[in-house]
């Protein structure tokens, strides 16, 4: 499969139906605790391999509820946050409020990863941090390669794109696009509704192989899985629109050819997706 092409015209994003995640994180902040802040600090730590981020400058693409903002700034990082959503927005400067008044080490601000004109006022940082963002964008490869252009030499660049499955990921998409076009309550009546169908098959299968619990297990311990929350997690899958999606590979290329080297690849198999941690080459 060939890298893609990235177009000018790509730019133009889908604004006619956008999920709103903003809303469904400010619901998340209701339930955020220090076991959950204290779990998206460690998986940032095992990802990138650090135990602090002590003079480290972090960039937080799409910042959503703050989290993980929240979490390098807590490891030491000076951190910048920005999100296309003023919702996002609010709830991230509601956490800085909460763990960080008056902090001139952490920026937020409303922009989007499209805007390049936006993108060159903040220069190069150190770590360059996208989870689940840049495929919601509308213009996911021209998202991919603004975000490479922040990254200093020799920083990291962090991400995690949806998994490319064929048939399966196209499914997917026309579900979320449905989930849009409902209005409340008979989306969230359908988001749950198809999850606790997808988690009854998953329950039959696994029982069906004698291992019940490799289907249950996941779901009692949700909140270690980066200290996210599975019920706000199921809206943003459902919801999370628009959606795009591309194979490990074809991502792994994609940067090699930008002078990136791959530190930590962690694939995904299923709809889910691919965790990625990236090194500028020096001198690219």
């Amino acid at each position: 499969m060939k890298s893609p092409t990235v177009r000018a015209d790509e730019a133009c994003e889908k604004r006619e139906m956008r999920f709103s995640f903003g809303d469904n994180w400010s619901r998340f902040l209701a339930i955020l605790d220090g076991d959950r802040i204290e779990e998206a600090e460690r998986s940032l730590q095992r990802m990138l391999l650090v135990e602090r981020l002590d003079g480290k400058r972090f960039l937080d693409i799409g910042s959503g509820s703050g989290l993980f903002s929240l979490a390098a700034r807590r490891l030491g990082a000076t951190v910048h946050s920005f999100d296309y959503d003023a919702q996002s927005v609010a709830c991230t400067a509601e956490l800085r409020q909460r763990y960080f008044p008056m902090d001139t080490d952490w920026v937020i601000e409303r922009g989007s990863v499209l805007d390049a004109a936006y993108l060159e006022t903040l220069g190069t940082w150190d770590i360059v941090y996208s989870w689940g963002v840049l495929h919601h964008t509308g213009a996911m490869w021209l998202g991919i390669e603004h975000a490479v252009g922040r990254v200093a030499e020799g920083g990291q660049l962090y991400i995690a794109i949806y998994n490319d499955q064929g048939f399966k990921s196209r499914v997917w998409w026309l579900m979320k696009w449905l989930y849009n076009r409902l209005p409340r309550p008979l989306n969230t009546l359908y988001a749950y509704s198809t999850w606790l169908s997808v988690q009854a098959l998953n329950l039959m299968k696994y029982t069906f192989l004698l291992k019940p619990m490799a289907a249950i297990t996941p779901l009692l311990n949700y909140r270690r899985k980066r200290g996210m929350s599975v019920t706000r997690d199921l809206i943003d899958w459902m919801g999370g629109f628009p959606y795009e999606f591309a194979a490990y590979d074809v991502l792994v290329r994609y940067l090699n050819r930008r002078g990136f080297d791959l530190v930590v690849g962690r694939p995904n198999t299923s709809l889910g997706c691919h965790e990625l941690l990236f090194r500028r080459v020096e001198g690219n």
